[in-house]
């Protein structure tokens, strides 16, 4: 179009195409800022921090003074009240003069303990086991061995815990597994031999896993929360399900809330809490918790991408206001806790009931109208968290095992791995360490002898 083209046009036809071509232009601005999105990183969006970039730090940066910071009280290691040796060193000459010193009289001048591995040797003891005729009846005899010492046993029940606490919590591999033995503790086992042990554990596990999951099925509260897992080549899904009293892992090829139903039988929860993914928010429960850990990192990437605007920044104020009057409920008497709860559900809706126009705050805007009653349960309720940072944190050995292992070769391997993870977790629950859990998988040890 010409200049002599626009001389000729009428006022209503200028109007008209200046209108036209800002409707253009804007809808070419908005193409534009999309792509011109920041770049994601764990502050604002689920990418773990593994994946953040790394710049070097600035050479001219202030230098911090290493150690404890001034004022700082000093701890030393306590000593313990029974040791298990004394060792008593007396002088029995005099350097001097060379006079005997051993009936002189010994003034305690130091004392200090040093904390010492014994030597890492397995034993092995061998069970005979006999028979004998009755002398009167003629029938034959015999005894049964003691609890960890049964015949068809190869190793015991403290050794196979340690193969497997290795190879479930320390993400070690086959070969390493077994040099560790073997440098370790002297021992000499086979890869099959491993697998043999991890096989007899993770049967074991399957069966008692069955009263945690009950234990899931009846609970109030829980928290749910799915992450990737490679099972003999193929993705797969583990899921977690965790309560006050109860953590079940579960290892499935699909992400779909046919799991969740599954899982939870006819059981419906009061509160689930779990991000805003779709077959979450089909759980069959009463009410719904969003993690609002989630909700603010989405919220920090529309902030960084509109900073001049202030309604997602306002909804960030307002979701950590909440979560800090949730974290100062026992502070608060009660009335004040109610009316500062009451005004954090007003604002928010006048949040909502802002007129937006950049597509990402639509979005969220759009998302939290939909789940407008999944957001502030935790203020009504002392038994529920704001955030589903608690899956998260059982999540994190099994991604941790996923990327030092890779995979699973084989599918009873992730199921043996997923009942394993939720005897080690619920047990913790409880105050047991992850190695007496997998002992007790196993019986009684063999050592000491007659305990």
């Amino acid at each position: 179009m010409t200049r002599q083209d626009l001389v000729q046009m009428s006022n209503e036809e200028l109007i008209n195409l200046v209108l036209e071509k800002q409707a253009e232009i804007e809808a070419l601005r908005m193409k534009l800022d999309k792509g011109k999105k920041p770049p994601t990183n764990s502050g604002n969006s689920s990418q773990p921090p593994s994946r953040d970039p790394k710049g070097n730090l600035p050479s001219k940066r202030k230098k911090h003074k290493h150690g404890p910071p001034k004022g700082h009280e000093k701890h030393e290691r306590e000593f313990v009240a029974q040791p298990d040796h004394v060792v008593e060193i007396k002088p029995s000459t005099c350097q001097q003069c060379q006079t005997d010193l051993s009936q002189a009289e010994m003034v305690l001048l130091d004392v200090n303990q040093v904390t010492e591995l014994p030597q890492a040797k397995a034993e092995v003891i061998e069970i005979r086991q006999y028979s004998a005729a009755c002398s009167c009846c003629g029938s034959l005899q015999k005894e049964e061995p003691p609890a960890g010492l049964e015949m068809e046993r190869s190793f015991g029940a403290r050794l196979e815990a340690t193969v497997v606490y290795y190879r479930q919590e320390q993400h070690m591999s086959y070969v390493r597994t077994r040099a560790a033995m073997q440098n370790l503790h002297g021992v000499e086992i086979s890869q099959g031999g491993i697998d043999k042990i991890m096989q007899r554990a993770g049967k074991k596990a399957i069966e008692d896993v069955k009263v945690i999951e009950t234990n899931i099925q009846q609970s109030p509260v829980i928290y749910c929360d799915e992450t990737t897992s490679r099972v003999d080549g193929n993705t797969f899904w583990q899921w977690v399900f965790s309560s006050a009293t109860a953590v079940f892992h579960i290892i499935r090829f699909n992400r779909s809330v046919d799991v969740i139903k599954d899982t939870m039988g006819a059981h419906i929860a009061k509160v689930w809490v779990s991000d805003c993914y779709g077959a979450q928010m089909k759980a069959p429960s009463q009410k719904h918790q969003l993690c609002l850990a989630h909700q603010l990192r989405n919220l920090q990437a529309v902030v960084e991408q509109y900073p001049q605007d202030f309604w997602a920044r306002h909804v960030q104020i307002l979701f950590r206001y909440a979560i800090h009057l949730h974290n100062q409920r026992q502070k608060v008497p009660e009335p004040v806790f109610l009316s500062r709860a009451e005004r954090i559900e007003r604002l928010f809706d006048k949040l909502l009931n802002q007129t937006l126009d950049k597509p990402d705050m639509l979005r969220l805007q759009k998302r939290y109208r939909k789940y407008r009653a999944a957001l502030f349960v935790f203020l009504y309720r002392t038994d529920v968290s704001p955030t589903n940072n608690v899956s998260e944190r059982y999540l994190r050995p099994s991604v941790v095992h996923r990327k030092v292992s890779g995979c699973f070769r084989s599918k009873w391997g992730a199921q043996g791995y997923a009942a394993l993870r939720s005897l080690i977790d619920t047990g913790a629950l409880s105050g047991s360490s992850p190695f007496n859990v997998i002992q007790d998988l196993f019986g009684f040890p063999a050592l000491p002898l007659g305990a």
